[in-house]
């Protein structure tokens, strides 16, 4: 029957035979064999840093003659510092506490029935991604420390850069004595490999997209597999009638503009009309160099700003460009992301704590802040090590999806001789 089956199929079938059979033994491993694998990897990856840099080198020549955006060049470009976060990250996830086997409950029936529930691997994991070569890193040390075998398919932007930081990913992990299959990268650009992933019900426990809103669509459209996904990263900041003018525009300007590729940047900003400040956070953006788009009321305080029309409040923009709108306070701006959020970041800054209370409870995103940058949305910031994605639904795992998120678990139940009545 094997014979039958179309190439990419066959390949992905073998690699996920290959991956079960390592993830049946991972599951087993002990977590100071996993974070040793882990702290030999992040040494082959500081190890092989010239090959690495070279490698990024040729997708970065070959972006730019495809006409890549300048934040899709920013997501796609590894220098010595990122190589070193990189390796960084990979140590920090070595160091993090094992969730395999992590008792998350547990009782004692009437009948003397010991119950508990127990962290266990999902299994193997197929992760599709985009332009971010650093993504091959995060969610294959994810993966192991976690107990789980991965399967990538990164972007072909990026595939140069993915192959040699998975390669020497894999010598380290090898030296250690664990199988290489537990990582496997998908050495073909040929996009037939992704539909083959999104089919292989019963051979890849779930797929994790990484990508863009065409991305994610195809996969959550074509998936025969459990999907755990991300739609738009469209993040507010709501500027509070009560905020201080100062923070309020350090906070705004670093939510924008620190990196405005990644999916936790501030793509709109909502301002309370009775803010006296406005005018101060309109221009300290304009001065940094972002194109804003507002309303007329927004428009009328700067020369500088573009008028924004329907599309600019759902659209993520990734670039030096904000859309601005005045709000009527707390409830306006909770009406304005209910209608136009993707459920990733929101945050309010105020000096008001009821008024914060408010916006924090009554906001439905996967994270919500007060005072602080939409920029810390990251898995690394809130002490995961790093990420796989930022999850924008309801099921399953929510926020930064890092080791507990890429576990499921188990009931396990102890006797003494019981028998149901």
């Amino acid at each position: 029957m094997h014979g039958t089956l179309d190439p990419s199929t066959q390949l992905m079938n073998d690699m996920a035979h290959r991956a079960r059979a390592a993830a049946t033994r991972l599951a087993t491993t002990s977590a100071l064999k996993k974070s040793a694998a882990l702290l030999a990897a992040a040494k082959a990856i500081r190890a092989d840093k010239g090959v690495i840099l070279a490698a990024n080198q040729v997708d970065m020549s070959a972006g730019k003659k495809a006409g890549l955006t300048a934040a899709l060049l920013d997501r796609l470009s590894v220098d010595f510092g990122r190589l070193e976060s990189v390796a960084v990250a990979v140590e920090n996830i070595a160091g993090l506490r094992d969730p395999v086997g992590m008792v998350i409950d547990q009782s004692v029936r009437p009948n003397g029935l010991h119950l508990s529930r127990v962290r266990v691997p999902l299994g193997v994991i197929g992760i599709i991604y985009e332009s971010r070569p650093n993504v091959t890193v995060d969610a294959g040390a994810l993966c192991l420390k976690s107990g789980n075998a991965a399967i990538l398919r990164g972007g072909s932007e990026a595939v140069n850069t993915s192959r040699a930081l998975h390669a020497a990913m894999i010598r380290g992990i090898v030296a250690e004595g664990l199988p290489a299959d537990v990582i496997q990268l998908v050495q073909s650009t040929d996009r037939a490999i992704v539909g083959a992933m999104l089919k292989a019900n019963g051979l890849i426990d779930i797929i994790i997209p990484r990508g863009g809103k065409a991305l994610v669509a195809r996969v959550q459209d074509e998936a025969r597999v459990p999907v755990l996904a991300h739609l738009d990263g469209i993040c507010h900041t709501y500027v509070d009638a009560k905020a201080d003018p100062v923070k309020a525009r350090e906070i705004v300007v670093n939510a924008k503009m620190r990196r405005t590729g990644v999916c936790g940047a501030m793509e709109t900003l909502l301002i309370d009309r009775t803010f006296t400040a406005a005018a101060s956070i309109i221009a300290a953006l304009a001065d940094t160099g972002c194109e804003v788009r507002g309303t007329p009321e927004i428009c009328a305080i700067d020369p500088r700003v573009k008028a924004a029309d329907a599309s600019d409040w759902d659209t993520e923009y990734l670039d030096a460009i904000c859309s601005i709108a005045f709000v009527d306070g707390v409830n306006g701006a909770l009406a304005h992301i209910a209608a136009h959020s993707s459920a990733h970041t929101e945050a309010i800054i105020t000096e008001d704590m009821a008024t914060a209370e408010a916006f924090l409870a009554g906001v439905d995103s996967a994270i919500v802040m007060w005072n602080a940058s939409t920029q810390f949305a990251d898995g690394g910031e809130f002490g995961l090590g790093a990420e796989i994605g930022i999850a924008t639904g309801r099921l399953h795992a929510r926020g930064p999806v890092a080791l507990e998120g890429l576990t499921t678990y188990k009931w396990l139940v102890r006797g003494n001789g019981q028998v149901r009545p």
